[in-house]
């Protein structure tokens, strides 16, 4: 068995079969850990959590807000497991992070409820995330308006 990296082409190989390039790797391994923070986070909105339920009426956007959001992320994970619609799921997550790193940072403060920052650590995980995605698939957007 031979166990090689040809950096020519950017391609792992084992017994001269090509697995996956390193983009392939580190890209799938970024939006299974966005869309998992994303669900994660998604359960308790859609569950309406005392904590989500606080964080939402500090904002003044309970239950819509909450619920909106929560619609929003559930769709945003979906588009970052889908290999075709990566590059909009990653769009979808900047955005929803841009918002909700925004909230914290002028709203709700860093730390909120007793959290230690986690939830503004997460946001900020999804954030960098979704932007290396988009970047690594960024060969992939096409004209949103050339199918309409």
């Amino acid at each position: 068995m031979c166990v090689g990296f040809s950096s020519q082409d950017g391609v792992i190989v084992i017994s001269n079969k090509q697995i996956m390039k390193p983009k392939t790797i580190i890209s799938w391994v970024l939006r299974l850990a966005g869309a998992i923070i994303l669900l994660q986070t998604l359960f308790f909105k859609f569950t309406a959590a005392p904590e989500s339920v606080e964080l939402f009426s500090q904002l003044g956007a309970e239950p819509v807000g909450r619920i909106g959001v929560g619609i929003a992320e559930l769709i945003t994970s979906i588009l970052l497991l889908v290999p075709k619609t990566v590059w909009l799921g990653a769009l979808g997550g900047i955005g929803l992070m841009l918002g909700a790193i925004g909230s914290h940072v002028f709203v709700l403060g860093i730390e909120v409820g007793g959290d230690g920052g986690l939830l503004f650590i997460l946001a900020v995980i999804v954030l960098l995330a979704s932007t290396i995605i988009l970047f690594l698939h960024k060969d992939e957007i096409k004209n949103p308006l050339a199918a309409v």
